[in-house]
């Protein structure tokens, strides 16, 4: 072999294992959702799959799981606390299953209004009271961002005008104490089930009414077999992003940093961009010719719903009680 092709023959081989290693340093990561695309969901996992690539110089790459693909959100939550998916974005109500006292984050009429989640779920002071919340609760998970899908309504095959229409009516809630003691009290009786069970319940009558934000009865076209969306503005849509114990344990204090500066895009921006999406969603339904009663006498609600803020997030624990007076301060 002459010396040319012996060079020639080195230099490959160095490229060979230039791009080799190159590759093994590319790790992919599962980020779950039980959401469509087109939903806050989903942009939460673009704004985090965007900033985490850019910040690692594409070393750390998302892959998305959207609708459900690994489970419903309780389901997702134990393979995050398993390590078998890494990173989710799960509703503070469903949080509940592992760590009750999310449960104060489903607290009926505890946000004022859209500016009022918005800033609430950006504080940093209600992000640390949650994070430790979840540290001093659960185990295999850590939290890393808060998210938002608006806020939650009622939606049925009859207009809801004030809390007297849902008296006695089957209504489809999360499995919470916020949610089994706050309907009752509105004189309705709860059902539980996992999400994608809701559509077949409104269409066969199991459950008389449902409730979720705007956007999330579109994408899923409840719309069809509860052609009447009552805005209730009952209780903040809230979320909050998880990553797994087994992965966090295993990234390098610099890939740590990446991760949590790339959640920090969801705490700060996704929440503005959900109520965004209410709105377009909204405007299409009308359009479609579905049923808005936005003249909700919200009034009757929270007449009933305010004495119970306390009284439920005290019940739920010390730390349900801080996050809720958190809230609450924020103007």
């Amino acid at each position: 072999m002459t010396a040319r092709s012996m060079r020639a023959l080195v230099a490959a081989a160095a490229m060979l294992f230039v791009t080799g290693a190159g590759a093994q340093e590319v790790k992919h990561y599962r980020f779950a959702y039980d959401q469509p695309r087109n939903t806050g969901y989903s942009i939460a996992g673009d704004l985090f799959a965007d900033k985490l690539k850019e910040l690692s110089k594409g070393t750390m790459i998302i892959d998305q799981y959207p609708g459900a693909q690994l489970g419903q959100e309780p389901q997702v939550l134990q393979l995050v606390k398993s390590g078998d998916v890494e990173f989710s974005i799960v509703s503070s109500a469903n949080t509940a299953t592992i760590s009750p006292q999310a449960g104060v984050m489903s607290l009926h009429y505890l946000f004022r209004d859209e500016q009022h989640v918005i800033k609430g779920l950006a504080d940093p002071r209600v992000f640390e009271a949650l994070k430790t919340m979840i540290e001093e609760t659960t185990q295999g998970l850590h939290l890393i961002g808060t998210g938002s899908q608006g806020v939650r309504h009622m939606y049925s095959k009859k207009e809801i005008h004030n809390v007297g229409d849902i008296k006695g009516l089957k209504v489809r809630v999360q499995a919470t104490a916020t949610e089994d003691t706050m309907f009752p009290a509105y004189g309705a009786q709860t059902v539980h089930m996992p999400f994608g069970s809701v559509y077949t319940s409104l269409q066969t009558g199991v459950v008389d009414v449902a409730e979720n934000s705007i956007n999330v009865y579109l994408v899923n076209k409840h719309y069809e077999v509860a052609p009447v969306l009552n805005i209730t503005e009952h209780e903040a849509n809230n979320a909050l992003v998880f990553v797994s114990d087994k992965l966090w344990q295993s990234l390098s204090a610099e890939q740590k940093g990446w991760v949590q500066t790339a959640a920090n895009e969801i705490s700060t921006k996704e929440p503005a961009k959900a109520f965004d999406l209410e709105r377009s969603a909204a405007e299409k339904l009308k359009k479609m010719g579905v049923k808005v009663v936005d003249n909700v006498d919200k009034k009757s609600f929270t007449a009933i719903a305010d004495p119970y803020l306390d009284k439920l997030a005290k019940e739920l624990g010390p730390h349900a009680e801080k996050i809720k007076d958190l809230i609450r301060s924020i103007n």
